[in-house]
């Protein structure tokens, strides 16, 4: 969609998403090791409004890292962690979600093309699922 100079752009187009990571990265330089792709922002830059992370199984306390990527994954910086305590899976028992802080009066703004990737510091064999709410302008 061609856009017009001096006209406010509004969220378009709702999107969500999941992915889960399994493998540990322990690479928070440039060049992170055991990343999944999430989400992509469109051809007018996106607004994420929502990103949380649920083990699927008992877990360790882990670190869960965000990383954002403009050039097609081939640079992923490192711009937010979180941590999930540590947990023993149970039918009886709540699985906590972590939330990484992102809502609709807090959003991530990315720019054309963006890619967001997530990661977790700590194997987990049934994994961490992570879910992602956001709006391509």
């Amino acid at each position: 969609m061609a856009v017009a100079a001096n006209s406010i752009i509004t969220p378009q187009i709702p999107r969500s998403a999941t992915t889960v990571a399994s493998l540990a990265n322990t690479v928070l330089t440039d060049s992170p090791t055991a990343t999944v792709k999430v989400m992509t922002a469109g051809p007018n830059g996106a607004r994420l409004v929502k990103l949380t992370a649920t083990p699927r199984g008992t877990a360790t306390a882990t670190q869960v890292q965000l990383f954002r990527s403009s050039d097609g994954g081939a640079t992923k910086r490192l711009v937010r962690t979180a941590v999930i305590p540590a947990f023993t899976l149970s039918n009886t028992a709540q699985i906590a979600t972590t939330d990484l802080g992102y809502s609709d009066d807090g959003p991530m703004i990315l720019g054309i093309g963006e890619e967001l990737y997530c990661a977790i510091s700590v194997a987990l064999a049934a994994g961490v699922v992570f879910e992602a709410e956001w709006a391509d302008y």
